[in-house]
């Protein structure tokens, strides 16, 4: 008896701390979204982005948090074979979006400082939105492969993922057969264009700080790192946890410890992505006061 009411405030846990995540994305994700559509001021290309950044932040914590809170509540862990591939299908169009987008972003900054005079012409309205189809187009095809590719492969090892959402490492676990050597192969070619994502990110910002640099007024160089250091921030976060989520030894591999680097990487950005662009920004802070009339 004593073990079930254990079992149940673990459960309850789970939910409250899911949920206070899951709320705290929402809001901020929720705010960005309102304040550069509403605001008029706010209708550049890097708020553009910032806006498709939100997007794809809300619809990958939407995929996977709110079935693991309703699982928690309803003290089950049960998901429907179609549910799972939907999951695995959303989740990677969403994260491989993200990992495009901030690419696009880097690039946006690398325009504005290093060639102010062609920014313009460059980042376009047009530009900015073809831009953002292709980010949006590349995980939409990312996630078709990997989902594909994924549910081809007979599963003989029972049918239990060992993870609070379907994701692709822990359905191929389940495989015996040697047609999961084809994900595999997508997978590593996948990792190699996010390396080359942040290869290219990396190497404009050598140039952008290259330039920042020799900037005389104080006040310039100050002005350009606020712009930049935002964005730097949540590629650095949604770097090192994906990163460490996936090319971690398997020798320090355990049931906890993924289940900690899940939630890193997958929950983690996009709750903290908002407050780390709005902390340096006064002019998205004070858009949703004005819409408020405060």
């Amino acid at each position: 008896m004593s073990f079930l009411l254990y079992t149940r405030a673990l459960q309850l846990l789970h939910f409250s701390l899911f949920l206070g995540i899951y709320l705290a994305a929402l809001l901020g994700n929720g705010l960005i979204i309102t304040a550069v559509a509403c605001d008029h001021r706010l209708h550049t290309p890097m708020y553009f982005f910032l806006l498709n950044l939100s997007l794809l932040d809300l619809g990958s914590i939407s995929t996977t948090v709110p079935k693991s809170m309703a699982n928690s509540l309803w003290n089950t862990k049960a998901i429907s074979y179609s549910g799972c591939a939907a999951q695995v299908f959303l989740f990677v169009f969403f994260f491989g979006g993200e990992y495009s987008l901030l690419t696009l972003m880097a690039y946006d900054r690398y325009i504005a400082i290093c060639r102010p005079l062609h920014y313009g012409t460059l980042m376009g309205s047009r530009a900015c939105v073809r831009m953002a189809a292709a980010a949006w187009a590349s995980g939409f095809i990312n996630a078709l492969l990997h989902t594909g590719n994924t549910f081809s492969i007979p599963l003989c090892q029972g049918n239990t993922v060992d993870q609070f959402f379907c994701e692709v490492p822990q359905i191929l676990k389940l495989s015996c057969s040697d047609a999961y050597l084809r994900e595999v192969g997508l997978i590593v070619v996948s990792g190699c264009l996010v390396f080359g994502c942040f290869v290219f990110i990396v190497l404009s910002y050598v140039q952008i700080f290259t330039a920042v640099l020799r900037i005389a007024s104080e006040q310039g160089r100050h002005k350009a790192f606020s712009m930049c250091l935002p964005h730097l921030a949540v590629v650095s976060l949604c770097v090192s946890t994906s990163f460490f989520a996936y090319l971690k030894p398997p020798s320090i591999s355990s049931p906890a410890l993924d289940l900690v680097v899940a939630v890193l990487y997958s929950m983690v950005p996009p709750a903290v992505n908002p407050l780390i662009y709005s902390m340096r920004n006064k002019e998205l802070k004070d858009a949703p006061r004005k819409q408020l009339g405060m």
